[in-house]
């Protein structure tokens, strides 16, 4: 029979994993376990996650059929950073990881970072974001100084206050870096990290810019905007893909302002294709600096959305729900965890309370994307398209 499905929404809960990833002890995260810590320790009232089969996906005996379909997906590539986990997502693996700098960056790569912008360099060591602005804050808004960091994650990150360098220079910073680190030393991302106030309370602001490295091979962006579909991303996702198979992009910055960009899209009649949502809050303002409290708070506010998300997709359309990494307040220090992820799937035209299991990539969201929009590919996981559809 003939497609029936025109439109499909990812959307990326950012750092809401569910634990038990098989290799968790290697990253020193055994044990770790974001949404099930969250809901145990703050009980959030997040009704419609539980009714698409998140219960289902964290173990709950008393969990209700859901009206999704639901399941867990396992990280194929090594790491645990948004830029392996977005392209995992996207049908792309890594096979092998982005380097990382436990002890900082090395001087080949600090001397020609101030070599080519004219500027020197404090810091250089893996670091708090919040923490590391307050410690050289005041260094920095008297000498210019560039605050250079780096944490668990393949990252390069460049904070300036912006009455010493606006946002438009520090992006212009930001891509002279991206042009140099290549090789050996090609990080995930670079990251633009401007913040305001003064001292002993300098606070980041919104205008963060992610530049990461291009995609290594095909993504399902590429292969949706070669069939001449639309391909719709809402936050940080233009950045994490290097802004390549993009056919719109709102850089929404915040869950609210994400999630209101993405019920306008969905409003926009006559488009067909993908629409790819990350939803930064959980991991940039509560999992790192490990705050439950919050955390729980904005599982909440985007649980109060999923019914006009629901409603937004017609009778055509298909919502994916999934994370990219843990990053479990509740845990120690303050980087992502190593987990699996959950899977929650809903739309008109496919089968209700059908478990998933535990799915062996990411990638699976991909390939079931195309699958979905009747799009044959090469690209890596295993549709599970065939499973829910019911014709």
């Amino acid at each position: 029979m003939a497609n029936k499905i025109r439109r499909v929404l990812n959307i990326v809960l950012d750092a809401c994993g569910c634990g038990n990833a098989p290799d968790a002890a290697q990253y020193g995260d055994e044990g770790a376990n974001t949404l099930l810590h969250v809901i145990q320790t703050k009980n959030p009232d997040i009704p419609n996650l539980m009714e698409l089969g998140l219960g289902n996906v964290l173990g709950f005996k008393n969990a209700d059929v859901p009206v999704g379909c639901y399941g867990r997906m396992t990280e194929k590539a090594v790491g645990k950073d948004t830029t392996s986990g977005h392209w995992e997502i996207a049908g792309l693996t890594l096979q092998k990881p982005f380097p990382t700098y436990p002890n900082g960056f090395p001087p080949e790569v600090i001397e020609a970072f101030e070599r080519e912008t004219g500027m020197q360099v404090i810091g250089n060591k893996p670091a708090s974001g919040t923490e590391i602005i307050q410690e050289l804050g005041d260094e920095h808004y008297v000498t210019g100084k560039l605050i250079v960091y780096t944490s668990a994650d393949s990252v390069f990150q460049i904070a300036a206050h912006e009455d010493v360098i606006p946002p438009q220079e520090l992006y212009y910073i930001c891509r002279t870096a991206r042009r140099l680190l290549k090789g050996e030393h090609a990080v995930g991302r670079v990251i633009a990290r401007p913040f305001v106030g003064s001292s002993g309370n300098y606070t980041r602001t919104a205008n963060r810019r992610d530049f990461s490295v291009d995609p290594f091979g095909d993504t399902m962006l590429d292969v949706v905007k070669r069939a001449h579909m639309d391909v719709i991303s809402i936050g940080k996702i233009e950045d994490i893909f290097n802004h390549r198979g993009i056919t719109f992009s709102d850089h929404a910055a915040g869950n609210d302002a994400c999630i209101v960009a993405t019920l306008k899209a969905l409003r926009k009649p006559g488009w067909k294709g993908l629409c790819f949502v990350n939803l930064v809050d959980t991991d940039a303002l509560y999992g790192h600096r490990r705050d439950p409290d919050g955390f729980a708070e904005s599982l909440e506010a985007f649980d109060s959305y999923i019914p006009d998300i629901m409603k937004g997709l017609g009778d055509d359309g298909i919502m994916m729900i999934t994370a990219d990494h843990g990053c479990d307040p509740t845990y120690k220090g303050t980087d992502h965890t190593r987990e699996q992820v959950p899977l929650l799937v809903w739309g008109l035209g496919i089968e209700e309370g059908m478990d998933l299991g535990v799915r062996s990539t990411f990638a699976d969201v991909a390939k079931t994307t195309l699958d979905m929009l009747g799009i044959d590919n090469s690209l890596d996981g295993t549709s599970f398209y065939p499973d829910i559809r019911v014709d």
